[in-house]
């Protein structure tokens, strides 16, 4: 349930935001005319900026504009949006229409958005300095650079109007593509005013609305891409079909590392339907006319694999390793305030605890999927990724083509959560499809998927904290442990001893003010690659932080609301959200036997999130979620409903994970496979949702990935209010919830790895490892 009744809900009505605040980045305009018929697509292929720029018969762009920008106006009247941006289900094509639209004086209605081609001069964000969809930046990074490109538009084709209707521009206006000179009742379509306009100086400065005269932003508008996702016709990557194509399943070797020794495909080649069996070092692929043909073929294969060096690997291993490199490893600093040494040696009453945190996989609804043609004319790749100029440079280097000849045809994502920021699927889709003359779409099944993920790494933190006579904290510490990103992901890798502040993100910098604070990271990687998860480092360690602030709040016997708002005097945002999540959830109402609730606070990606977590805990330890309340300060809120959506989707992404989610091994092998046993929320277990939005002025923040943060510390909170058990390993699981005898505490460490959800479930992969 939402406050919809909110202010901030139904409309913005506010004073402008200061200019200092707003993310500058380069005025990016392109018009151009898109004139003769219709061109003709290849079926499952989205109209694209190339294909646009193909159909106007003049090849003239507006004069002083760069080709290839953020706009298209069409002699019809008809406006494109070339978003910055992918959309992977987080509503961006609706906010980044919704800012365009709103300066440009027409309505969402009117706007169509295609995905932008990989240009990094024209589309690279400012936050992230380069053409990526992720961390939460879309709308922060495209605030300001799409309102002044709508703005500038909007005052150029005015003066088009003005020479054409010679009258003064200071008596037209614009309304819903079309300049109107209300003395005489004139008005003329955007279309019209292309040719002028184009002859018209670039705008410096062109002021924007003022937040008060909004009529577009601020409210809850229906999302763009909606219609053609429920009646079937938006196309994703996987649903790409290209004249001549064929479809490719792949086996990958299941020891992390490992090679292909020998491949018997006597039986695939005799399946109907099968055309090919390709190889790689580490992987086989049968080729089909269809999906069908290719998997059963790929399941008739009698394949031998050489493991290599990872064969005995478990996470017994893995988690002894970290261990061991979190208590004898040598750290880099993260943040370093006063002298939190002498201070924890000084305390009256010292806390300490360690929590661990698994290995998680990504597990979108769209498995990873790439088609591509490698041809005499260059190498085309039709695939959804958050990261296109990356993935057309990593094709092309793989190829030894230039640039220009890698095409890449972006397109809708069914889920991304940080898994397509990496193109290993095109690396590997490259070399398979050059070995061949058709266009290649290969397909990863959903065990695939999971088990050859670039999971998010497990970490493993020995935090500790001094507490005054009173209870308040005096010294914050934590020691963080865990494999570096970075290293995984640059090129060249990462350089030992240097920072990789992810590691440490939400730790470093909380919303309280600790008088003395040491935050430092152990750099020990695992035998495998790893990538950012849905709320990257947040994820991670304002998990540590807000459970250690309910231990903090129970060592100084003070209510966990109350001695969060007591080091919250410097941070009036923070402590606005938790106020008004307390508030509407009852916080401090009685509550039956064995319900607790439970509080998370963060600041995170430019936002401010509080959330409270009810729930009951069943006897035998089963886990019942009642009630969810979240406030949410995102500073000004362009599309409500898309915060609130987000708030809703990433709580539930969060949840999952912190009740069954975490990755294995045993005998080098990912042990999960499903979502059997690599399990998410099921409808009957979502508990309501509401969302509260505070009404602000401040530049907007992220929302993708906040809720996805506050889940799993709320829980854990929620399930020690409820039973007095405090479980500092996730995810959480039914042994760990059950009271021991007496009501102990619990820190559980779980050296064969995570502990599952499923009792039974968890026996047989005891008795597997």
């Amino acid at each position: 349930m939402t406050d919809r009744s909110s202010p901030a809900y139904a409309r913005l009505d506010r004073g402008g935001p200061s200019r200092r605040g707003v993310l500058r980045g380069g005025l990016v305009l392109g018009f151009a005319v898109l004139a003769g018929p219709k061109l003709a697509f290849a079926e499952g292929e989205e109209p694209s900026v190339q294909a646009a720029d193909a159909a106007n018969k003049t090849g003239d762009a507006f004069k002083g504009f760069a080709p290839g920008g953020f706009i298209r106006i069409a002699p019809d009247n008809s406006i494109t949006l070339i978003a910055p941006n992918v959309e992977m289900g987080q509503g961006i094509y609706t906010t980044q229409a919704m800012l365009l639209a709103e300066e440009l004086d027409v309505g969402l209605d009117q706007v169509t958005v295609i995905p932008a081609p990989p240009n990094e001069d024209l589309y690279s964000q400012p936050i992230l300095k380069g053409q990526v969809t992720g961390g939460s930046t879309s709308v922060r990074a495209t605030y300001g650079p799409l309102r002044q490109a709508g703005a500038a538009a909007r005052q150029m084709l005015i003066a088009a109007a003005a020479g054409q209707l010679q009258v003064p521009a200071s008596e037209l206006r614009a309304e819903r593509g079309a300049v109107i000179h209300d003395g005489s009742g004139r008005r003329l379509a955007y279309g019209v005013l292309v040719d002028d306009a184009q002859r018209q100086p670039v705008p410096k400065d062109v002021p924007l609305k003022d937040p008060k005269d909004w009529v577009l932003l601020g409210t809850p508008a229906k999302r763009v891409d909606t219609p053609q996702k429920v009646n079937g016709q938006a196309i994703y990557g996987i649903d790409v079909r290209i004249p001549d194509m064929k479809i490719a399943t792949v086996a990958i070797s299941p020891v992390l590392g490992g090679k292909l020794s020998a491949v018997d495909d006597t039986r695939a080649r005799q399946l109907p339907g099968v055309v090919d069996v390709l190889k790689l070092d580490n992987a086989v692929a049968v080729v089909g006319d269809h999906y069908w043909a290719a998997k059963t073929g790929l399941e008739a294969l009698d394949l031998t694999w050489a493991p290599g060096d990872n064969a005995k690997m478990s996470s017994r291993d893995l988690t002894d390793a970290l261990a061991e490199a979190s208590k004898n490893g040598k750290p880099v600093l993260g943040k370093e305030t006063g002298d939190a040494t002498s201070a924890l040696a000084g305390a009256a009453k010292r806390v300490e605890a360690t929590y661990q945190l698994p290995f998680l996989a990504h597990a979108a609804m769209e498995p990873m999927n790439a088609c591509i043609h490698v041809s005499d004319a260059g190498c085309d790749i039709w695939i959804g990724t958050q990261v296109p100029v990356a993935t057309r440079d990593i094709a092309a280097k793989a190829l030894n083509l230039p640039k220009e000849k890698v095409r890449v045809h972006n397109h809708l994502i069914g889920g991304g959560f940080g898994r397509r920021l990496t193109a290993d699927v095109v690396i590997q889709g490259v070399a398979l499809a050059r070995q061949v003359r058709y266009p290649l779409k290969i397909v990863w099944s959903r065990e695939t998927d999971i088990r050859h993920d670039l999971f998010r790494p497990a970490y493993y933190d020995r935090v500790s904290a001094g507490l005054d006579a009173d209870g308040k904290p005096v010294a914050f510490v934590d020691h963080v442990t865990g494999a570096s990103v970075l290293g995984s992901y640059l090129p060249t890798g990462y350089p030992e001893g240097k920072l990789d502040s992810d590691a440490v993100e939400g730790a470093a910098e909380t919303p309280y003010a600790f008088p003395n604070t040491l935050v430092d990271w152990v750099r020990k990687d695992a035998p495998l690659p790893v990538s950012w998860w849905r709320g990257v480092g947040p994820t991670h360690n304002v998990f540590v932080v807000e459970s250690f602030m309910d231990e903090l709040a129970a060592a100084a016997g003070k209510d966990p609301l109350d001695y969060r708002l007591a080091l919250l005097d410097d941070n009036p945002r923070a402590a606005g959200v938790l106020k008004l999540a307390a508030e509407k959830s009852g916080w401090g109402r009685q509550l039956p036997a064995r319900h607790g609730r439970g509080i998370s606070l963060h600041d995170s990606f430019g936002s401010h999130v509080a959330t409270v977590l009810e729930v009951e805990v069943t006897e035998p330890g089963e886990v019942r979620m009642k009630k969810v309340t979240v406030a949410v300060d995102c500073g000004i809120a362009l599309n409500p409903d898309t915060v609130v959506a987000q708030i809703e989707g990433g709580m539930v992404f969060g949840l999952s994970a912190a009740l069954y989610n975490g990755i294995t091994f045993a005998d080098g092998q990912v042990v999960e496979s499903n979502f059997h046993d690599y399990r998410q929320l099921r409808m009957n277990e979502v508990p309501p949702i509401e969302v509260h939005l505070v009404e602000s002025t401040e530049q907007p923040g992220g929302m993708g990935e906040c809720a996805t943060v506050s889940a799993a510390p709320a829980l854990g909170n929620a399930i020690a209010a409820a039973v007095g058990v405090r479980l500092r390993t996730l995810p959480f699981g039914r042994t760990g919830i059950a009271p021991k005898a007496g009501g102990a505490d619990v820190s559980e460490e779980h050296p064969a790895g995570p502990a599952r959800w499923d009792a039974a479930d968890a026996s047989r992969r005891q008795a597997s490892l």
